[in-house]
């Protein structure tokens, strides 16, 4: 349990949906805030408006990690860290271009990597901290049109399992949050007709919480978490219909370009 009241909490891709909202709540709870973003120029602007601190962070670079870390921890040693920088391309996977691929596994997989072997070193030397690693329901429901997305985030959430399995003996907590579809940037242009879609500051409130409870999954909402024993459990033809009906037969991936233009500019497509 961290208490966040003087606090330093770090989150990644901070300048934008549920990491700006993360940030907003930290800084609402009393934390001393520090938030790293791609969109250098964002991050600045939206660390003035909210009243945290800002920097550049690549989370695919080690040492653009390390320099965030080392940034925070002049401000004190730091107790939270949100592993939140993501980015989701859409379509079928045999159309999509390799490098595209290639980026979406850095920025969410190995961020993540990045960010704990940065940060959690020292918290277990001090046997303090709570780190919450972002992961997405597709990691538990896998969707067709996101197939690499979706590897990613479960790949997050092995990685999760694993080191809280390392790290049990400590007083060092780690919780793995699979938010549903949230109304965010990322889902620009995606139609979300029978999803149980959520907010940025919905999903922002599930992860802050979880430096007081600590739970080490949490789905949100949470009635969602039955989701992903289904998915092994239901023969995957029944699967397959079933995502089709869901999806209402559009293709994988489908979206509506000119309103998914801005996002896919941004991420580098």
């Amino acid at each position: 349990m961290i208490d966040l009241d003087g606090a330093v909490a770090c989150v990644t891709g901070g300048a934008r949906g549920i990491g700006r909202a993360t940030a907003v709540e930290l800084v609402r709870r009393g934390a001393r805030v520090w938030i790293g973003d791609i969109d250098a120029e964002e991050v600045h602007r939206v660390s003035r408006e909210i009243g945290s601190n800002g920097m550049y962070l690549d989370v695919t670079d080690a040492a653009s990690v390390a320099a965030f870390h080392e940034a925070a921890g002049a401000d004190g040693p730091p107790a939270m860290l949100v592993n939140n920088a993501g980015i989701q391309l859409m379509g079928a996977f045999a159309d999509q271009r390799l490098p595209l691929y290639h980026r979406e596994v850095a920025v969410n997989l190995v961020g993540v990597i990045n960010g704990m072997h940065a940060f959690l070193p020292g918290m277990l030397e001090r046997d303090h901290g709570h780190i919450v690693n972002v992961a997405s329901m597709a990691a538990k429901v896998t969707t067709p049109g996101i197939s690499v997305y979706s590897a990613t985030k479960y790949a997050v959430a092995a990685l999760s399992r694993a080191v809280r399995s390392e790290i049990a003996g400590s007083a060092v907590t780690l919780s793995t949050v699979f938010p549903t579809a949230v109304h965010t940037e990322l889902t620009s242009g995606v139609a979300l007709d029978w999803l149980p879609t959520r907010q940025p500051g919905q999903v922002a409130t599930a992860i802050v919480d979880s430096a007081r409870h600590t739970r080490r999954e949490i789905t949100v909402p949470r009635w969602l978490g039955v989701m992903g024993v289904l998915e092994e459990a239901v023969p995957e033809p029944v699967l397959h219909r079933l995502k089709n009906l869901v999806t209402m037969g559009r293709p994988p991936g489908h979206y509506d370009p000119a309103a998914r233009r801005g996002y896919l500019d941004r991420v580098g497509r």
